[in-house]
């Protein structure tokens, strides 16, 4: 057979050649995806955890808990592309022609794609089910924390920070990384006995006590004023230094895992939807598992669909086929979401909402494959290259160069 010549090494060369052309924009548009959906987060994550008085630094573990996320998307679309532009590659230089002329058929070249498809397939699986959910209970774990003060609040230099309901701060400068302040004003009030203690101090900081529910405020060459109802009068206290006891607020505890079926694992929601009698969460955990099951499977498809559209048709580089692939793995993404919501709302079966989807699908992208590879000219997005081409001819004409050609 012609095809052994290109036997190098115990693995086809053919096999090699389109490993190393799908490797690169498979990793390029993975890296890619993921730093873009990572970015559009950031800022907004910048702004919640800035506005509720948190350290900087909890934004990369609220990022790290959402890379799952992303990658359940983001692994697909990688696949898809990988797969497209080699193949694209492929044609736009006559080498697919040429491969197929030694009698290396669309059949024989899966396998390759298959070959990058069934791993990330189940590692897309082992992320959307186990990964993914664990993340998201701690991603929202980080954010309760962050409300309630779990995390620690920073002090605002030159405004007035309320620490707890009882203390409130002010301070002119702070240096060492907050280790040491300057220009303080500390008011502290006890609401059960009505007393309240103001003071002003050139200098200070924090002490940690052995007590992990106090902490010691140490004050340096200042004025103390304390007042009460069963003073007559305040009474006024120069000091060269002063520890002020502070009680810490009570910190509420995050909720356990569970409540919400997106933290739930794969093994989790299938013992919950079909082996307890849970009427409240049973049809819920059942969309959701088979919402997962439809996301992973539909990987094993993207080769057939990325073939399909990669080929452009003689004579022409059109890209249209990228930006159609583009178009349908998040559409689909975005139906799968629905019918996942209407079958956790009780509206549909979620057997139905969710495979008859991706039955039709699987059915579209087979009769795509089927026209690129056994009809002779075969372009399954025919009509669309020549409905874009139309169009860009009008607008060249509109241009200026255009008229004047």
């Amino acid at each position: 057979m012609v095809l052994e010549r290109f036997h190098v090494r115990g693995l086809p060369l053919i096999d090699r050649y389109l490993a190393r052309s799908i490797a690169v924009p498979l990793l390029g548009t993975l890296i890619l995806a993921a730093m873009l959906l990572v970015l559009d987060k950031m800022l907004r994550l910048f702004d919640f955890v800035v506005a509720a008085g948190g350290p900087v630094s909890v934004v990369w573990r609220m990022l790290a808990n959402l890379l799952p996320e992303y990658l359940g998307l983001g692994i697909p679309i990688g696949l898809m592309l990988g797969i497209l532009l080699a193949f694209r590659k492929l044609a736009l230089s006559s080498e697919l022609d040429a491969l197929r002329g030694i009698g290396a058929g669309y059949g024989r070249l899966l396998r390759v794609p298959y070959a990058y498809a069934i791993p990330l397939m189940l590692l897309n699986f082992g992320i959307i089910g186990y990964l993914q959910p664990l993340s998201n209970y701690r991603y929202e774990g980080l954010r309760f924390d962050l409300r309630s003060g779990a995390l620690g609040a920073s002090i605002k230099v030159g405004e007035f920070n309320n620490l707890g309901r009882r203390m409130t701060l002010r301070i002119d400068r702070s240096e060492e990384k907050g280790t040491q302040l300057h220009g303080i004003f500390v008011q502290v009030d006890d609401n059960k006995s009505g007393m309240s203690v103001a003071a002003t101090a050139e200098s200070g900081r924090f002490l940690s006590t052995d007590d992990p529910d106090v902490i010691l405020f140490r004050l340096e060459k200042g004025r103390l004023i304390q007042d009460s109802p069963k003073f007559a009068t305040p009474r006024t206290l120069s000091f060269n230094s002063y520890d002020l006891p502070i009680n810490l607020p009570a910190v509420d505890r995050f909720r356990n895992r569970g409540n919400d079926l997106e933290e739930l694992t794969s093994n989790e929601l299938f013992r919950e939807g079909y082996l307890r009698n849970n009427p409240e969460l049973k049809v819920a955990a059942q969309a959701n598992f088979h919402y997962r099951l439809v996301e992973v499977l539909s990987m094993m498809l993207l080769p057939l669909l990325a073939i399909a559209l990669a080929v452009p048709p003689k004579r022409s580089s059109s890209a249209l086929g990228i930006f159609v692939g583009i178009i349908v793995i998040v559409a689909y993404h975005k139906i799968n979401q629905y019918g996942a919501r209407m079958g956790e709302n009780g509206r549909l079966d979620p057997v139905l909402a969710l495979w008859v989807p991706f039955a039709l699908f699987a059915g579209m992208i087979g009769w795509m494959y089927h026209v690129i590879a056994h009809k002779p000219g075969g372009q399954p997005i025919g009509a669309l290259e020549r409905f874009f081409a139309i169009v860009a001819k009008s607008v060249r004409r509109l241009l200026p160069q255009g008229r004047a050609a």
